[in-house]
């Protein structure tokens, strides 16, 4: 879909009725691309200078104070709001903006063109936020830093590692089974609970049920098996206290992360602030949990050593991804240490909290369930219990899961600096500058997409043809290139697999169709989890 050259906004001061874009007048001698390309201009004092494009002081702004505007979040509820603001922000301003937050400054974009200029400039050592109340806890606990809380050629040979575990095609082939036997699991424990509390005649029961503890307990049971090789029991009619503690204990550290990232840590930590202390104390419980089971795997990884087989896994069975990195030795015990606590950290609400909104979307779109459901039924009848065939056959799954990551992204935005000078909407961006790409709103705009409030995973097969070079810069749930989510892999096949088999076995529904109100922590998510009906097909 092309976007409009003009939105018909009378630009503030302009004279007559000339039309802009986004509120932005037409400059006389304009020299850039709509995606901010230079084509002409000279260099001056080692800079480029482009005739009529304007200056960074003059992108339209929030105000100049980051204090005061800190201020107004906190009394105006906004952070947990910080994506509807976005959306009223771009509306008002333009697809541009600049906004200063206590200590954090950045620009804000939401045009596709324009995230590919950005993207074009990230450099060979892509870096993004740093989540300073994440590296100030690491840096006080004398923990190394994985690969999300790193830059430069550190975390260029890390995460080059890690790829082979999580990224590759060859990984993916290893991990799939043990996501697809959890999926089966999970379908297996909703069926017995739908027999016990379920309504209606034998054989025609149903049950409408809050999912969201049950997805939390299927994220977590999914990514054990995967990072640790082993199941930790969580379908069972009494699963651990610890488990459970482990899933309040990152639930607290998303929450408490937002407040954190404009306020200097260390100044907060030598207050005793409680904000900080349950933040650091929801970090050493996560921690806890991981070397708990770090220390397991790599007892049973010693003890198996010996009977490695020629592909890496010993005794011929996969050891997940901890055991792969350790009989690799490619990187130190604590480096492997520090990414598999994140992965684990990163793994469970990022997961469970789209499964919400996807089982909420089939479920009040009847028509899109269906379609989806006869295409996974064909797929799964010729891949003769193949998972990765069957997902291969089911691109409309694929599409789902984008479509509620369209509508519902985990995270709101993404972030880089850029290694030179840009130019985005004809304005100057010095090298340095922190640019967010704020995915919420992109992706409901009608400016890049057609019908964008319609669910229709069906678009992104549309779209497939599509040769427009930004095309491909507004699907960025995952993030985008070499710094894109390193557990993408797991997380897109973990969702699929579960919507795959619950598909198969449950018809959706919903007892109410109204829009879900979203919320903010560190990742989007409903006010209230949304009710599911299952009724058995």
């Amino acid at each position: 879909m092309r976007l409009p050259v003009t939105a018909g906004i009378k630009a503030k001061g302009s004279r007559g009725s000339r039309n802009v874009f986004f509120g932005v007048a037409p400059q006389k001698g304009l020299c850039v691309t709509a995606a901010g390309t230079v084509v002409h201009g000279k260099l001056e004092g080692g800079k480029r200078v482009v005739k009529g494009m304007r200056s960074f002081e003059e992108i339209p702004h929030t105000g100049r104070n980051g204090w005061l505007n800190l201020l107004k979040f906190w009394r105006e509820n906004r952070f947990q709001q910080l994506h509807k603001h976005m959306e009223r922000t771009f509306n008002t301003l333009g697809p541009i903006y600049r906004e200063k937050l206590g200590t954090l400054s950045s620009v804000n974009i939401m045009l596709p063109s324009d995230v590919s200029e950005l993207f074009k400039s990230e450099g060979l050592h892509p870096r993004r936020m740093t989540l300073q109340p994440w590296a100030t806890h690491r840096e006080i606990r004398n923990h190394s830093k994985g690969i999300f809380l790193k830059n430069g050629e550190e975390w260029r040979a890390d995460r080059l590692q890690l790829n082979k575990e999580v990224m590759m095609s060859a990984a993916v082939k290893r991990f799939l089974p043990l996501l697809d036997e959890v999926a089966k699991d999970f379908c297996r424990m909703l069926q017995t609970r739908m027999e016990k509390e379920g309504r209606g005649e034998e054989g025609k029961c149903v049950l409408t049920i809050d999912p969201s503890p049950d997805l939390f307990r299927f994220a977590l049971e999914a990514s054990c098996h995967v990072l640790y090789g082993e199941r930790i029991g969580l379908f069972s009619s009494s699963p651990s206290l610890e488990s459970q503690k482990f899933i309040w204990a990152v639930e607290r550290m998303l929450t408490t992360t937002p407040p954190l990232l404009y306020l200097p840590p260390r100044l907060l930590l030598r207050m005793g602030a409680p904000l900080w202390t349950q933040h650091a104390t929801a970090w050493d419980h996560i921690f806890s949990h991981a070397e708990a089971r770090i220390q397991r795997g790599y007892q049973r990884l010693s003890t198996s050593l010996g009977r490695a087989s020629p592909t890496g896994t010993a005794g011929g069975h996969y050891t997940g991804v901890l055991g792969q990195l350790m009989e690799k030795g490619q990187l130190s015990l604590d480096l492997i240490k520090a990414n598999i606590t994140e992965l684990m950290a990163g793994g469970v609400d990022t997961t469970a909290v789209p499964l919400q909104f996807a089982l909420f979307e089939l479920g009040r779109n009847p028509e899109v369930q269906e379609s989806v459901r006869q295409q996974v039924r064909a797929s799964w009848a010729q891949a003769g219990g193949d998972p990765q065939k069957a997902l291969q056959g089911a691109p409309l799954l694929k599409g789902t899961i984008k479509e509620v990551l369209r509508l519902y992204p985990v995270g709101i935005t993404v972030q880089r600096y850029p290694v030179r000078d840009i130019v985005l909407q004809n304005y100057h961006i010095p090298a340095g500058t922190l640019v967010q790409a704020c995915i919420y709103p992109m992706g409901r705009s009608e400016k890049v997409f057609e019908d964008p409030l319609h669910f229709d995973p069906s678009r992104w097969s549309r779209e497939e043809g599509q040769r427009a070079e930004a095309a491909g810069f507004r699907s960025l749930a995952f993030g985008f290139g070499a710094r894109q989510c390193v557990g993408r892999r797991i997380a897109e096949n973990e969702m699929q697999l579960l919507l795959m088999h619950i598909l198969l076995s449950f018809h959706l529904s919903v007892p109410s169709s109204e829009d879900l109100n979203t919320t903010v922590t560190l990742i989007l998510q409903p006010e209230t989890p949304p009710r599911i009906t299952f009724s058995k097909l």
